[in-house]
């Protein structure tokens, strides 16, 4: 398949296909008013919360956001990009896909990337077959079952054996016709030599290979594991135009369908970890490729899980990555947790010694990261007046990065009563309030212009707004005079930027004709979010708030409005706070004019 799928193909498959009918195959629907309910594939639930609706050809799940058209689900369930799902969907209801031309540029983008893929393809065949048939293997089987893992876990895998010679790898893409150039300059398996008469050498040589698959299941990578002699434990594979380390996680296409089951996803450091608890029964863990967990990788989690257990070494560098871990894991929404092992201990060490229930016990014991950061730092930094101020600091730190506001509070009542601290300073150092009674005493800072009201701490703070503007987009979907409202008004008066702004955009530049709102409004074209936000609002009663909604509309309006006004109230706080520590009088005179007049308005 080398080129673009015509639009009118596409819409030919979307009009053919049903979108009840494909999740059907997925997910058991019983029809419920004008839509069909089940229990969400996407995150683990009791009571029902995912919704299709058969009229507009969406789904929706108001448990964990989800949502779009028959596209987007495959392409959710099944991990496939865009081209692949119409693909999908035209062979089940017998529709040919034909392919316009792409431009040269294209076609050779593609063409590179699938030769790349392909020569890392070939060397997994390769590698795997060396260790369970080629003689050459026999030390990495050994040290295999040495380790408890059988050759089924080593086929599931696709585990691999690099001999120990110069250049068994590059002699064997040789014989398959493949340029060096592709695994030397472009993927870095072979390394050119620099010693007199010898050609490209192996990157990896007498190693045991984890080979590493996206989350399509395409090998794009290895890890290597040196057996005996000198040279580091471990090596990766290089960075690639098909392989990013901070993209990927290793064991993602094995254990995506039990994240979705359970909901869980377990994170450890190693390869080893990851198969150990595969082996166990512990089907939903990933690992990092040697390196730390990234905001790409967390996104990835995000997709199939919505809690993430954290299992990593018991010893110091594992404790510092579970820090690093959280801090990139909380601010996105994501249930994070720490399950603690006996000091020393690793996952696979300690599946060694006990069975899956003393595992299962460690899982179910695990605490809340936030609240076992809280309880260590407090403890490393004792009882002094500077230490534990310190220590507090630390703590606030990460709470700031925390998304719910129900959840931050809980949290700092309990560190109030750890601390002996005063929950109302906690509270102002965590989020400054809106208005002090009494305005600071006059003070000074270099003048600047006045700070653009950040939407992310609009949405961090107050939902008031968020609900406003979730309304407003309705209202803009649903209604012609709505949508001539905004226009005169402006899209920047109503929604903050972001993905509201985006689809209120798109709704303002709907054409006047009477066409089905999802045949107006595309989805397809949309990220996961976007999409999950369109598809919520979709689903809906279509005649949600036609009683009322002009005046709807404006206390919408009226409700931003005031929202920003006392974010701005906020940010004026800490500006006068500088202006008073760099004693800028003229500064501070300016920021304490403007708060008085927000304060004014606010009122009136």
């Amino acid at each position: 398949m080398t080129g673009r799928i015509a639009e009118d193909k596409v819409e030919q498959i979307r009009t053919r296909a049903d979108i009840v009918e494909v999740i059907s195959d997925y997910v058991s629907l019983k029809r419920s008013g004008r839509n069909h309910v089940g229990l969400c594939p996407f995150h683990a639930e009791k009571t029902p919360s995912f919704n299709v609706n058969a009229d507009r050809q969406i789904y929706h799940c108001f448990g964990c956001g989800v949502g779009g058209d028959v596209f987007a689900f495959l392409m959710n369930i099944e991990g496939l990009n865009f081209p692949d799902a119409v693909r999908r969907l035209g062979e089940r209801y017998g529709i040919e896909v034909e392919e316009e031309q792409v431009t040269p540029e294209e076609e050779r983008r593609r063409e590179e990337r699938e030769r790349m893929l392909r020569v890392v393809e070939v060397a997994c065949d390769f590698y795997h077959r060396l260790l369970v048939e080629d003689p050459q293997g026999k030390p990495a089987r050994d040290y295999l079952r040495q380790r408890g893992f059988d050759g089924e876990l080593a086929r599931q895998f696709r585990l691999g054996w690099a001999p120990g010679g110069w250049e068994a790898l590059a002699k064997h893409l040789r014989a398959k016709g493949f340029d060096p150039v592709w695994a030397r300059d472009r993927i870095g398996l072979i390394r050119a030599s620099h010693e007199q008469g010898r050609g490209d050498y192996d990157l990896f040589r007498a190693r045991l290979l984890f080979p590493i698959f996206d989350e399509r299941g395409r090998a794009v990578a290895f890890g290597g594991r040196l057996l005996q002699g000198s040279g580091p434990k471990y090596i990766n594979s290089p960075e690639s135009p098909i392989y990013h380390k901070s993209r990927v996680l290793y064991g993602l296409c094995q254990a995506r369908d039990a994240m979705r089951q359970s909901g869980d996803a377990i994170v450890v450091e190693g390869y080893f970890d990851q198969m150990a608890l595969y082996r166990a029964g512990f089907c939903n863990a990933v690992a990092t490729c040697g390196t730390a967990l990234t905001a790409e990788h967390v996104r990835l989690l995000k997709r199939f899980a919505d809690r993430v257990l954290l299992l990593f070494d018991q010893d110091d560098a594992g404790r510092k990555a579970t820090v690093r871990a959280m801090d990139v894991l909380v601010p996105e929404g994501l249930q994070t947790m720490v399950v603690t092992l006996d000091a020393g201990e690793d996952p696979d060490s300690f599946l060694c010694k006990h069975d899956a229930d003393d595992m299962r016990e460690r899982l179910a014991a695990a605490r809340p990261a936030l609240e076992m950061f809280m309880a260590q730092t407090l403890e490393e930094h004792g009882a002094g007046i500077e230490n534990r101020a310190r220590a507090v600091e630390k703590i606030l730190a990460r709470l700031r990065l925390l998304p719910g506001d129900i959840e931050r509070d809980l949290y700092l009542k309990e560190l109030a009563s750890r601390t002996g601290l005063d929950e109302a300073l906690l509270r102002r150092k965590v989020r400054p309030v809106a208005q002090p009674s009494v305005p600071p005493r006059v003070s000074v800072v270099t003048a600047r212009p006045p700070a653009a009201v950040d939407s992310r701490a609009v949405a961090a703070a107050p939902s008031v707004a968020l609900k406003a503007q979730r309304i407003l987009l309705r209202l803009l979907l649903s209604y012609e005079v709505a949508r001539d409202e905004a226009r005169r008004i402006g899209i920047d008066e109503l929604f903050d930027a972001g993905d509201m702004h985006l689809l209120a955009e798109r709704a303002v530049a709907l054409p006047a004709e009477n066409a089905p709102l999802e045949e107006k409004m595309r989805i397809d074209d949309l990220d996961a979010t976007q999409q999950g936000l369109l598809s919520g609002i979709l689903i809906e009663d279509e005649g949600l708030y036609a009683e009322n909604s002009d005046e709807l509309f404006q206390q919408c309006r009226e409700t931003v409005k005031k929202e920003r006004m006392k974010q701005r109230l906020q940010q004026l706080q800490g500006l006068m706070r500088e202006a008073e520590r760099g004693q800028d009088f003229s500064g501070l005179a300016n920021w304490q004019r403007e708060f008085q007049e927000l304060t004014r308005r606010l009122k009136g």
